[in-house]
């Protein structure tokens, strides 16, 4: 069973070395692991390049567009630049792996021993764990049928089905994904047993609101249901920042659905979500 990463990092210098030594410590060591650098302007590359010196399936590879022109899609042109370097290496899965990540030394082949017990398995990882008062935690949005896009690992067959990871501004790749995997016929599963350890909240990074309202955004590019996200506001009224960060979530997916912005997924895709989260909104209230 052998195994490709795909690592894209913009600015990670506090944390990519964590990640980095996560994966040398594996008793599975990946076939190649290609580190894109996303235009960042601190140390990274100079860290990413000094294992490179050293271990020969590290790769750096640079990307500089996204210095003038960030989004959330600027993520997947920098990953699809890291697949091309693929190009003539032998692999049974490939992995998207965040550089702000860690884990212990049994991560992949445990993931990888799951894979071969369950055959319709299209893609694999472990919950996400995340620092509250000091303490790591399991992240509360962590499900057994959801993969967190940070440790997304593909049986290849699945990755080419889909098509790989679609470049949305509003960002959401890592849900299309998993949506596409269902749409084919496999099946997706994270393990509450294997965890992983998240060291950067992304409202840290991008602010408690904008990343409330910018979620919002989001769920209106995926196609969500309005009545799914109705349901979702008052779910997310018991979570932290409760009431106003709800309410700034469903403002940001109203201010879309009025300003009728462009949606990158196809028509077969919005139906087949919608369906999901309407059996998810029945099964949740069914008694």
């Amino acid at each position: 069973m052998e195994y490709v990463l795909i690592t894209t990092a913009k600015n990670e210098e506090k944390y990519i070395e964590n990640t980095i030594n996560s994966v040398l410590s594996q008793t599975l060591l990946p076939q190649k692991w290609i580190i894109v650098s996303d235009g960042s302007i601190d140390r990274t590359d100079e860290i990413v390049r000094s294992y490179e010196v050293t271990h020969d399936f590290i790769k750096c590879v640079r990307r500089d567009e996204s210095i003038s022109n960030h989004d959330f899609a600027s993520k997947v042109k920098a990953f699809q630049l890291g697949y091309r370097e693929l190009n003539g290496i032998t692999y049974d899965f490939i992995g998207n792996l965040d550089g702000d990540v860690s884990f212990n030394p049994l991560y992949y082949e445990t993931i990888l021993n799951r894979f071969q017990k369950k055959t319709g398995l299209g893609i694999a990882g472990g919950f996400i764990y995340e620092e509250r008062n000091g303490i790591f935690l399991s992240r509360p949005s962590n499900d057994v049928g959801y993969v967190s896009g940070s440790v997304q690992l593909f049986r290849r067959k699945c990755f080419e089905m889909i098509n790989g990871y679609v470049p949305i501004k509003a960002g959401g790749e890592d849900t299309v994904a998993v949506v596409m995997s269902h749409m084919k016929g496999w099946k997706v599963e994270s393990f509450p047993d294997i965890k992983v350890f998240h060291h950067k909240k992304a409202t840290s990074a991008r602010g408690v609101f904008r990343e409330s309202f910018r979620d919002g955004v989001m769920w209106y590019a995926l196609g969500s249901h309005p009545i799914y996200e109705i349901v979702k506001t008052f779910y997310k009224m018991n979570k932290k920042p409760y009431l106003l960060g709800a309410v700034v979530r469903l403002m940001g997916f109203v201010w879309s659905y009025c300003s009728k912005k462009e949606r990158s997924v196809t028509r077969e895709f919005i139906e087949y979500l919608r369906r999901e989260q309407i059996e998810s909104i029945v099964s949740r209230f069914s008694i």
